[in-house]
């Protein structure tokens, strides 16, 4: 029995990018195109679960007091009325 079943997929205009790479002799299939995609993408996904970790990380540890989110709004508000009036 097989481990994955075969699936259609629609391309698009990607499928010229998949056979460029197939022709190009850096992939046999279309299949291994798209598992090298996924990859990629699952390799993206997880840098960027890494850094919004520690993002999130560092803010809690940040020792300074919280702003409270009405005065961080009317900071914003104030920085964009002066910036619609100067220009």
């Amino acid at each position: 029995m097989r481990a994955s079943k075969p699936i259609t997929v629609t391309l698009g205009q990607q499928q010229a990018d998949v056979d460029r790479r197939v022709a190009s002799g850096d992939y046999a299939s279309a299949s291994e195109v798209l598992r090298a995609g996924l990859r990629a993408l699952d390799r993206e996904e997880a840098a960027l679960n890494e850094y919004m970790r520690r993002k999130i990380q560092e803010s809690l540890d940040d020792p300074r007091p919280s702003i409270p989110a009405e005065k961080v709004f009317a900071e914003l508000r104030a920085y964009h009325e002066r910036r619609m009036k100067e220009s």
